[in-house]
């Protein structure tokens, strides 16, 4: 736990700490939430700073979670409906233009809230599943709930999409899913008890399936971790609130624990263009902070990966993509000119491009902590076969001159 350790500084956990009463020259700093995590990224920073390059062509993993609410701002189901519906119409047109390293189109992974569930909303979503152009999960927003409550919500959550046939299924045969909490609030994670309610929630998903939490990079929200840039199972009891907050990364030779393996997204301080100020890079797309070839090179610059796997760096972006201004980032050319970045890591010698849904990148991520190695498509259904809906891995193209298209 990241505790405050300055003299005169009580000891308590710095998530606890009210910014309003922090010293003068560290209140500025502590509207943003900064001390809850610069000091774990300046940390991680130095360690990589002395590390080896990797040898060999590098592996670039790229999964966009969609927080994906066709109701988001209160909208009504007829403008959730025309939401959805534009997605399904342009997604499957963009995603045409580009292609991987084994010739897969970009793939989306649709965190679907489980609140506001009709299948109008989901079928489309569905049928981009079974096109192969992404996979769906679990995401929701709950607010004063128990454990008996929150359970009711997600039991229902699971039930309602897995209709659609959108929920893989474990090696048990119970539903197995990925999960990102609405309000970034995982764990009861904010000061003033909202947008939760249940301390020990990551007990509870780990119970009814969940393999993987992709709530974070959350900064500036208060419920960001102190732990930044990492692949980590949480450490010790699981049930406490914030459990998230205390963690080692994982590496080669990690076992496999029974509890939430967390993946998260860059976080970064960068240079803003054009100026010598800084700003917090937490690799979200909108339409307020649309992507670039220059973000993409900050978020690759993190190597959140597998420690003792660094040829395999894994970037693991989120958005809002349903309202219509952010949709219009993800659907037209902003999102083309990421893909068209993103080929520049995809020239099959020094780099090499995979475009993954958050199962597989969960997967590839299992299979280097059981220390295998080579080309990360061999692991894509490494633990966690795809949902029923998905397109068989098989059944892709294996085109070599996939590196050039979107170029």
């Amino acid at each position: 736990m990241h505790e405050s350790r300055s003299r005169g500084w009580p000891r308590v956990p710095m998530w606890k700490l009210d910014p309003a009463r922090l010293p003068g020259p560290l209140r500025k700093m502590a509207r943003k939430e900064l001390h809850l995590w610069l000091g774990g990224w300046l940390a991680d920073r130095a360690r990589r700073a002395v590390g080896r390059p990797p040898e060999g062509t590098q592996h670039l993993l790229v999964a966009i979670c969609d927080h994906y609410e066709p109701l988001h701002g209160n909208a009504s189901l007829e403008v959730g409906i025309e939401r959805v519906l534009a997605w399904r119409t342009r997604y499957p047109t963009m995603a045409a233009e580009f292609a991987d390293a084994t010739g897969r189109p970009p793939r989306h992974s649709y965190f679907f809230p489980g609140e506001q569930y009709d299948p109008r909303l989901l079928e489309p979503l569905a049928e981009m599943c079974a096109m192969g152009l992404g996979e769906v999960e679990v995401h929701l927003h709950h607010d004063g709930d128990t454990r008996a409550t929150l359970r009711a919500s997600l039991e229902k959550a699971l039930t309602d999409l897995e209709r659609h046939g959108v929920i893989a299924r474990g090696r048990d045969g119970r539903a197995a899913w990925a999960f990102i909490h609405g309000n970034w609030c995982l764990a009861n994670a904010r000061r003033d008890g909202r947008w939760c309610g249940v301390d020990d929630e990551m007990d509870l998903l780990f119970e009814l399936g969940c393999y993987c939490d992709l709530t974070f990079p959350s900064a500036p929200d208060e419920c960001q971790p102190g732990i930044v840039n990492r692949i980590y199972y949480p450490r010790g009891d699981v049930r406490r609130r914030r459990a998230y907050e205390d963690g080692e990364p994982v590496r080669v030779g990690t076992p496999k624990e029974d509890r939430l393996l967390l993946i998260e997204g860059p976080l970064a301080l960068a240079r803003r263009p054009g100026s010598r100020s800084l700003r917090i890079e937490s690799a979200a797309l909108d339409a307020s902070d649309p992507p670039t070839a220059a973000r993409l090179a900050t978020w690759v610059a993190q190597r959140v990966g597998v420690v003792g796997r660094p040829e395999w760096v894994f970037v693991k972006l989120h958005t809002h993509g349903a309202p219509e201004k952010n949709a219009e980032v993800m659907l037209g050319e902003k999102i083309r000119d990421l893909h068209r970045a993103l080929a520049r890591y995809n020239d099959g010698t020094a780099w090499k491009l995979h475009y993954v849904t958050a199962r597989e990148m969960y997967n590839v991520a299992r299979a280097a902590m059981d220390g295998l190695r080579g080309e990360p498509p061999a692991y894509f259904d490494y633990e966690i076969a795809p949902p029923p809906r998905a397109r068989p891995l098989e059944t892709w193209p294996r085109r070599p001159e996939a590196a050039m298209v979107g170029t």
